[in-house]
């Protein structure tokens, strides 16, 4: 224990407990109303595919996405920390959120004053520290989850540790009391009434530092497990000095008054008895309190932890998965006190992981702060994005299956335009999981589903998935993914511009960072097929596939007509990722094609598209001459693998000084990222609502190709405008939207793009 300290790294971002935010930013009006929760987010904790559980810095538990695809923000008061402090003054209880709840347990002592300390964040860990003049000890926590960069399996646990430090200042010795309290959350539905047959019981066991106490809560022993059944389990570790007491079930409704007053009295709880099923159809909750002296001056640290097993994830089509987690703990759903049990052993070993992969990063006096705090901070996705990480039955003992959502609003897993930019955290920090994505979408280019939907967007009717189109995505969470991919039909995915060149180049940007040459080789039938499906979209034969004068492409409410900058450049980078591929897999025959598709393609590109400042947004729409924030997203993905320059290198830098002058500086006096479209006369591109916003991962990869190519100046003015919004403007911290507009205003809270922040990180380790 001597050797954990309280530690707040440098880039932890941090705001006052509780404290509101001034005009935060909204979400944007009809048609594009997105999941607006408030800014009161905080680091979620849960393991990767495990379930995330969002505690507000405000001090509460209320963002619960427990099962992939299914959102929900609702403070529960009965999962809770509250302190219980005597000295010779008198006692002092307190639970340690800023707020109250509207009905239930109305007999607790609530609203901790707002601003009474900070909270800090820097993930997979974040801080409560506690400074109210009332408090006689200095009084902070730590909590975290297991989400260790290479590590596959610590990293799928559901599971959060909770270390507190107690500090006694006075000159007189101290009582202190921590209530960790918590609501059952099994049975089915949101309601979380106790169904028949579940039961709460006490358990003690001995480890190598010490005993540890604490609560199981289990559901019934229905005849099938459900996707809700399982268990949770809250423990502490009792170590000389230090007494751990219980209550195996309280009335999570009502007043809450007896188990208050129990607490209240002398920072302990009446132990009850050992097992006991709660009333069937009542929210019921479980606690536990650590109390132990201090001595005056005398510290200590006090660790607590939280478990559920959820083995079981169920989509919308009634396709069952059995999570990560239970390679390593089984499948029935009674495991969590297994789990809670090797966070109270393994804790210290975990902790060192996460500071030991972060130390060097965070020791480089090269970054300013502001980048630390969003390089981390955005990690949090990996977690929250309704991310399934699961048991590939064909093969059991592998890496299973991965999937990250779009985002809630569009509930889309790996969706592949989006990940484009967003997936590098995943290639950086878990490869493996990356390469079992792009195994899953190479298996989706020869395949067809030729029922028909009505697209959204005109009404049209088209197959769901052509063979040699890459799909838009691997399916929902409101479906069946892996099993039915293109669950979007917003437009048509089959005739988009962009997905196929994507495809190509994410596979050659991963074969570069891993060099996994076999990922190429199984690939390769797949890059041949889906850039001669994309060819087919040449039909004047000048090199260039053509868009087609609607939204064919990840913008995709702003059409393009013709060949385009961001297509065609995409297509350029394509061309020379599949000669490099062609080369490692030798095949020749394919590498003097896409030689010939490459020389026509870059004539044509420059001839049609070229104006002397930048590359035109198209060729043939009303607005061509627009200045697209994203129109070198082909010559960044070159720049980052390696590959030739798609187009003149003085081009590339005069079109990004263009960019930079434009879509940065220009638009809101340069603090709020890039705009995606301005037209030459120094007004923004107003001819759809994305042209007029700025995407954050957009932004993010703009940055990382200024750095690229030597503009550091611009780069890190670029990106600081999409943390400035983010982290202190607008309130958008562990939700980063897809976009927001000139006032701030966003959309698409809780969006995969902004992970694009990890691309600046690739160009620094270059």
């Amino acid at each position: 224990m001597a050797s954990i300290a309280l530690e707040i790294p440098r880039g932890a971002w941090r705001r006052p407990i509780g404290l509101p935010l001034e005009n935060p930013g909204r979400s944007l009006p009809e048609p594009h109303v997105s999941i607006d929760d408030g800014y009161w987010q905080g680091v979620p904790l849960g393991g990767i595919g495990a379930g995330t559980i969002g505690r507000t810095y405000r001090g509460d538990f209320a963002r619960w996405h427990l099962d992939p695809g299914r959102h929900r923000y609702e403070p529960l008061p009965a999962c809770m920390f509250s302190i219980f402090v005597e000295d010779q003054s008198g006692r002092l209880s307190q639970a340690l959120w800023t707020e109250a709840p509207s009905r239930e347990l109305a007999a607790w002592p609530w609203r901790y004053p707002v601003g009474a300390g900070f909270y800090a964040a820097l993930y997979p860990r974040s801080w409560f520290v506690y400074e109210w003049e009332r408090l006689p000890v200095r009084l902070a926590v730590e909590q975290f989850s297991p989400v260790i960069p290479h590590n596959y399996r610590e990293s799928s646990y559901p599971v959060a540790v909770f270390l507190w430090f107690i500090e006694n200042p006075t000159s007189e010795p101290l009582r202190v009391g921590i209530l960790f309290t918590w609501q059952n959350l099994l049975g089915f539905g949101w309601d979380h009434r106790v169904p028949g047959g579940g039961i709460h019981r006490s358990r003690a066991e001995a480890l190598a530092s010490g005993r540890m106490i604490g609560v199981e809560m289990m559901g019934g022993e229905g005849p099938a497990q459900e996707p809700w059944d399982g268990s949770w389990a809250l423990a502490a570790l009792e170590v000389p000095g230090v007494e751990v007491t219980y209550r195996t079930w309280f009335p999570a409704e009502g007043d809450g008054a007896e188990i208050w007053e129990d607490f209240a009295a002398d920072g302990r709880l009446e132990s009850d008895a050992g097992a006991i099923s709660p009333p069937e159809g009542e929210r019921a909750g479980a606690g536990l309190a650590a109390t132990f002296r201090l001595a005056p001056g005398e510290k200590r640290v006090v660790p607590m932890a939280l478990a559920w097993d959820l083995p079981i994830v169920e989509f919308g089509a009634g396709d069952r998965w059995y999570r990560r987690h239970t390679v390593f703990f089984g499948r029935s759903g009674r495991n969590a006190w297994e789990i809670v049990r090797e966070a109270l052993e393994r804790y210290p070993a975990w902790r060192e992981g996460i500071q030991a992969w972060q130390r060097p990063i965070l020791s480089d006096p090269t970054v300013p702060d502001w980048y630390l705090t969003a390089l981390f901070n955005e990690l949090y996705f990996i977690a929250d994005g309704a991310t399934a990480w699961v048991v590939d039955p064909a093969d059991p003992e592998g890496i299973g299956r991965f999937a990250q959502i779009e985002c809630y609003d569009y509930p889309f897993y790996e969706t592949l335009d989006v990940r484009f930019y967003g997936s590098f955290p995943l290639l950086m920090l878990w490869p493996e999981l990356e390469k079992a994505v792009m195994r899953d979408f190479i298996a989706t280019v020869p395949q067809a589903d030729l029922t028909l939907r009505t697209i959204e967007a005109n009404g049209g009717q088209a197959p769901r998935k052509l063979p040699g189109a890459l799909p838009h995505d691997l399916g929902s969470p409101l479906e069946a993914p892996w099993r039915m991919p293109n669950a979007y039909r917003f437009q048509d995915p089959n005739i988009w511009k962009d997905l196929n060149s994507k495809f190509v180049l994410l596979l050659y940007r991963d074969y570069v960072f891993t060099g996994d040459r076999e990922l190429v080789e199984s690939g390769w039938p797949a890059v041949r097929m889906a850039l001669e499906y994309l060819k087919l979209f040449d039909r004047d034969a000048d090199g260039l596939p053509e868009n087609e004068g609607l939204p064919d492409q990840t913008y995709d409410t702003w059409p393009m007509r013709g060949p385009s900058a961001y297509c065609g450049g995409l297509w350029l980078a394509a061309l020379e990722a599949a000669i490099r591929m062609a080369d490692l897999v030798g095949d020749p025959e394919a590498r003097s094609r896409y030689e010939d598709w490459l020389r026509r393609a870059r004539e044509s590109f420059e001839a049609l598209l070229w104006n002397g400042q930048y590359y035109r947004y198209d060729a043939l729409s009303p607005h061509r001459d627009s200045i697209m924030a994203d129109q070198l997203a082909g010559q960044w993905y070159a720049d980052l693998t390696g590959l030739p320059p798609i187009v003149p290198e003085p081009h590339i830098l005069q079109a990004f000084r263009t960019i930079y002058d434009y879509n940065v500086r220009r638009f809101a006096e340069g603090r709020r990222g890039a705009v995606n479209g301005m037209r030459p006369d120094g007004t923004v591109d107003r001819c759809s609502n994305q042209s007029a916003e700025v995407w954050v991962g957009v932004t993010y990869a703009l940055a990382s190709a200024m750095l690229a190519r030597g503009m550091e100046e611009e780069a890190w003015r670029t990106a600081w405008g999409a943390y400035h919004v983010t982290y202190e403007e607008k309130g958008y911290w562990f939700r980063t939207p897809e976009a927001w507009d000139e006032r701030g205003d966003f959309r698409a809270s809780m969006y995969l793009r902004p992970g694009a922040i990890w691309a600046i990180e690739w160009v620094r380790r270059r």
